[in-house]
């Protein structure tokens, strides 16, 4: 007997399918009765994908044993600024009710070709990108712990849907937090790459290249390793987006890495000097640091950015359209001089530990500029960062902590963070809407 429980690890579950231990058809089923479960209430999914799915899932328990990918089988949802070719996808604008796709994301494709089934699109701002997800078109999605809160955004449908256990891995985009900060309110883990490591071809407002060098695709998922193994398989050039030009993906190292931290240079931070955190963030940091400590790792109490500068610069580039030349000029080298002095901190610690937001969840309408106070200082040096969840604070809302690492050194920080997750026994925090579900499918 074999339980296939909500949160099992992505690549376990891939190599259950491979092997045949279980069918897709009943994988996806299970996902498609816990969405059915969540939903109405819930409103993270804007599209089910449910024919589709099940007809794909067909065809994968088919497959002959040497044709099945790495992901073979899993299903997984996606924001849904994604597009796939002969759907519909508005990300909540209403002009793009019933325009129907041309092509299909870069980011979807390479995961389908990897054997994944997409089974659902969820919800996000208006556009793709904002605090909260809400749109004229799809409505509100909701905390899956207390309606009257925002699971955030612009991830927040993502975020949402995998917390119930309803989906096993999920992508999204993050400019200034947007896979970050919902992780972290709803209790799941994300990865936003650093720049110039994913194409955003065939996004909606995410058109890659010069355009927004912040924006990132990136997974969320259940555990470090799920995270690392999406990412190397998202990552790479794909002869369109002019801000990924490195050809080759990322390669996950070997087995020989080790467990520890030993002689690894650790920095962290609780408080920004600016946006106090809560006493339980507080408390989640210093654990999180102190447990580093105890793996090897050289640990110091210290700000890599100037939290004052990372605001004034986001909030000019926000409005950048508006700054007559000379404004927009020393936009660009103010930039250049945060860029600088972050980048610089990591010649002296290899990870940064510190707050994901000074807050756990909102109530709807409660998003501020403050809420990604920790997040958008490393969007604007493009730098690559983890979201792990640690537990939940004193109204049983989630938290999480925020890792981050110099760009293009994606392998320290999955390091830092699957080290972490084994010590503190990390994992997805489960919410009460899948608590219900659960499918035993014989061997």
């Amino acid at each position: 007997m074999i339980q296939f429980s909500p949160f099992t690890s992505v690549l376990d579950l891939a190599a259950a399918l491979q092997r045949g231990d279980l069918t897709t058809v009943d994988v996806v089923d299970a996902c498609l009765e816990r969405i059915a479960a969540c939903e109405p209430s819930l409103n993270a999914v804007v599209r089910l994908r449910t024919h589709e799915a099940r007809e794909a899932a067909r065809r994968a328990d088919g497959l002959p044993v040497a044709a099945r990918g790495p992901l073979h089988g899993v299903p997984f949802s996606a924001k849904d600024v994604f597009l796939v070719k002969g759907e519909v996808a508005t990300a909540g604008l209403t002009d793009r009710i019933g325009v129907v796709s041309s092509e299909t994301a870069v980011a979807v494709d390479r995961l389908t070709r990897a054997g994944a089934i997409l089974v659902a699109k969820t919800n996000c701002p208006a556009g793709g990108a904002g605090g909260e997800s809400d749109n004229p078109v799809h409505g509100r999605t909701n905390h899956p712990r207390a309606a009257d809160r925002t699971p955030g955004g612009s991830s927040g449908g993502e975020a949402a849907l995998l917390s119930t256990g309803a989906s096993l891995l999920g992508i999204g985009s993050d400019s200034g937090g947007s896979l970050r900060v919902p992780a972290h309110f709803c209790g799941v883990f994300s990865f936003k790459p650093s720049t110039g490591r994913v194409p955003n071809t065939g996004t909606i407002n995410h058109p890659g290249g010069l355009s927004d060098p912040r924006t990132q695709i990136g997974p969320m998922g259940h555990s470090v390793d799920d995270l690392e193994l999406v990412f190397s398989l998202l990552s790479g050039a794909d002869g369109s987006d002019s801000g990924v030009f490195v050809p080759d993906p990322y390669t996950r190292p070997g087995k020989d890495v080790g467990a520890g931290l030993a002689g690894l240079r650790v920095g962290f931070f609780t408080d920004d000097g600016l946006h106090a955190p809560s006493t339980a963030i507080v408390r989640a940091v210093a654990t999180v640091a102190q447990a580093a400590r105890g793996l090897g790792a050289l640990v110091e109490e210290c700000l890599p950015y100037d939290p004052q500068a990372a605001l004034d610069v986001t909030t000019r580039y926000w409005n950048a359209a508006e700054l007559p030349g000379g404004e927009y000029e020393r936009l660009q080298t103010d930039w250049d001089a945060f860029r600088t002095r972050l980048f610089g901190a990591f010649r002296t610690c290899d990870v940064f530990i510190g707050p994901v937001c000074p807050h756990t969840a909102p109530l709807h309408g409660g998003v501020t500029v403050s809420t990604f106070a920790y997040t958008l200082p490393y969007s604007l040096l493009g730098a690559p960062c983890l979201v792990v969840p640690i537990g939940l604070d004193e109204q049983g809302l989630p938290l999480g902590i925020q890792l981050a690492a110099a760009p293009w050194h994606e392998a320290t920080l999955f390091r830092v963070g699957r080290a972490l997750e084994k010590a503190l026994g990390l994992k997805s925090l489960l919410s009460p809407p899948a608590s219900v579900i659960s499918k035993s499918i014989r061997n």
